[in-house]
């Protein structure tokens, strides 16, 4: 049975806020030396073009790569290095992990290039960025091996993130999310799931010749994905009901913990977004990579010349 709130989620519209009045110092918090609060970061200091990684030590990795990094930022978790490649302008910024962080990190990029920090007011024209998270994996379908590349259609939200904001979801994400709820049977005790689409300019460029699918986003690492150590899951079958999904030629190829958000706000906010992770794990295999950082390196130096 698919819940109220389930209808209740796809019944709103995402409204942009018309600021009339400068936004609060609550609300858009500015450190005294210019930069946006969590991030630590002015609005000179970011690309256009973004590399995100979870692993704030996977930020460097990609770094050593720039043949001039203009900028080094670092406060908690959130790691940033701006530098150029090849003529290309990148920022590699590392979020932490999960949706709650990646919620912080999209709206404060957005605000460093989409508001005037001086007057406080939205900027009159409108600043698209590139995001690619590159990340780390495990696949639902035993034909993806370890050290593979997936490069995610869809972020499948089990977050519950998009509740706090007003959305829109075309036709096809709707069609999507009806099936998967009917299919896999959600329970109504879980987060209402939603399901968004990645840039598809982004995904044809950053994706090419990787496995494509859906990439299940769960709210935590343990029990969302079906683990089970001291405490019982309430869906112990999680990654089964999973694997079996399947609907006008999509399903779901991997779990991870991130994507939903970050396509959800970048596509609300008017940014492009991709995800393309390395494999490390096969949960039906029961397989690991040997060293992961063969494929995360080698998917660093891909990420870099596609974007």
């Amino acid at each position: 049975m698919i819940s109220i709130a389930f209808f209740y989620f796809y019944e709103m519209r995402r409204t942009e806020i018309k600021h009339t009045q400068p936004i609060a110092p609550s609300e858009l918090i500015i450190t005294p030396s210019g930069a946006i609060y969590h991030l630590d970061l002015r609005p000179d200091q970011i690309a256009r073009n973004i590399i995100v990684v979870g692993d704030q030590y996977r930020v460097e990795k990609i770094s050593k790569h720039f043949d001039k990094i203009d900028h080094k930022v670092s406060k908690r978790e959130f790691v940033t290095h701006t530098g150029w490649y090849k003529g290309k302008h990148i920022t590699a910024l590392s979020t932490g992990i999960g949706c709650d962080n990646v919620d912080i990190v999209i709206n404060e990029l957005d605000a460093l290039v989409n508001i005037d920090f001086e007057t406080r007011l939205p900027k009159d024209v409108h600043t698209e960025l590139n995001i690619v998270r590159l990340g780390t994996s495990g696949a639902l379908q035993e034909e993806i091996p370890v050290d593979a590349f997936v490069a995610s259609t869809h972020g499948v939200g089990f977050d519950g993130l998009m509740g706090f904001y007003e959305s829109d979801f075309d036709n096809e994400e709707q069609e999507l999310m009806k099936a998967f709820v009917e299919q896999v049977k959600w329970p109504v005790t879980c987060n209402p799931p939603y399901i968004v689409k990645a840039s598809q300019e982004l995904l044809g460029r950053i994706g090419e010749g990787m496995f494509q699918g859906m990439t299940a986003t769960a709210n935590g690492f343990y029990g969302p994905q079906g683990r089970s150590l001291r405490l019982k899951p309430s869906v112990p079958d999680m990654n089964e009901r999973l694997n079996k999904f399947s609907f006008d030629g999509h399903r779901i190829t991997n779990f991870e913990m991130e994507t939903s958000a970050l396509y959800s706000l970048c596509a609300s906010l008017g940014h492009h977004a991709v995800t393309v992770c390395a494999i490390i794990a096969n949960r039906f295999s029961k397989t690991y990579s040997e060293d992961y950082n063969v494929p995360v390196n080698a998917l660093i130096s891909k990420v870099l010349e596609r974007i």
